[in-house]
């Protein structure tokens, strides 16, 4: 029995929510609800792009890591939470869909990726950061952190558009 057969009761339950049904119903909930989506994502992306251009020492180099980290996550994380939800809207009015949408899993499995990569930066590389907070040159850890966070999110990106042309 492969995943999706397992899992697919729950997301037949999961379209046949209310939630889910005045999400795919409404003329104007939709459209709504994927425009904040879009904005949020804007935002989350826009924000991880400033930290990871300063890992990568491109941008904002005078300015020591920490602070640009202390002045940038409160706003990262509102749209973190505001894109979780939106999305997580959009995917119960489809579970079925979306569960089996090849662009989907590639964003879901980047997700993926993005939050191993963010834990890997917290919990071994921001270790040491103040060795290198002020420093124009980072070390190369921060740097691949900053690289690999900026492509993946590009990827998120890519493929979160790719969902709504499938």
């Amino acid at each position: 029995m492969d995943v999706y057969t397992r899992i697919e009761p729950f997301l037949l339950w999961l379209e046949e929510t209310r939630i889910a049904a005045a999400v795919r119903e409404s003329p104007l909930l939709f459209p709504w609800v994927e425009s904040l989506h879009v904005l949020a994502i804007a935002l989350l992306v826009g924000t991880i792009a400033v930290v990871d251009l300063r890992l990568l020492g491109v941008a904002s180099r005078e300015r020591p890591v920490t602070r640009l980290l202390a002045e940038i996550l409160p706003f990262t994380w509102v749209a973190f939470i505001g894109a979780a939800i939106t999305g997580a809207l959009m995917f119960v009015s489809q579970a079925l869909h979306y569960a089996t949408n090849v662009p989907f899993l590639w964003k879901s499995a980047l997700l993926g990726l993005a939050l191993i990569n963010l834990l890997v930066f917290h919990r071994v590389t921001a270790r040491t950061i103040e060795r290198w907070d002020t420093g124009p040159a980072l070390p190369v850890a921060a740097r691949l952190a900053g690289g690999a966070s900026l492509a993946i999110w590009i990827g998120v990106v890519a493929f979160g558009r790719w969902i709504g042309f499938t």
